[in-house]
């Protein structure tokens, strides 16, 4: 299993509780955010994976899937390691915003075009630690 971070910590990490299978976990970092609300359109790798998982049945594990552009970048980028096989999971889908054609293979909920903080999700590094979801106001958070 490998957890996209920083957004996905929370649900990564109760995914990984609840499936009772021998797993092995890794992490990558990206981004296309940066402190934006909206995304650059540019994926950064900040800190790739430390496990090779070539042959390996990988399930990569995100917050939330929006524009589509960073969820295809990281699945491409997955996939050049040569998996046995990889299937995408997230805990929201926001289909209104998607830019690119993909779909997760596994998805929580989908939800309305709404900025989405808590749970790991952020706006400007503030309310990952939420214990809920919740829809903010942007513009008067600014």
């Amino acid at each position: 299993m490998i957890g996209v971070l920083k957004g996905a910590y929370n649900f990564f990490s109760d995914l990984t509780r609840a499936i009772m299978l021998p797993v092995r976990i890794d992490f990558i970092i990206a981004t296309s955010y940066g402190m934006a609300v909206q995304t650059s359109g540019i994926v950064r790798i900040i800190s790739d994976l430390t496990e090779d998982i070539a042959g390996q049945d990988v399930l990569l594990v995100d917050d939330i899937i929006d524009s589509g552009i960073t969820t295809d970048f990281l699945k491409k980028h997955v996939l050049q390691k040569r998996p046995g096989s990889l299937k995408t999971c997230v805990l929201l889908d926001k289909k209104e915003r998607r830019k690119v054609e993909i779909e997760a293979d596994y998805m929580g909920f989908s939800i309305p075009n709404k900025y989405v903080v808590g749970y790991g999700l952020d706006y400007k590094n503030k309310y990952r630690n939420l214990p809920y979801i919740a829809v903010l106001d942007v513009n008067a958070e600014s």
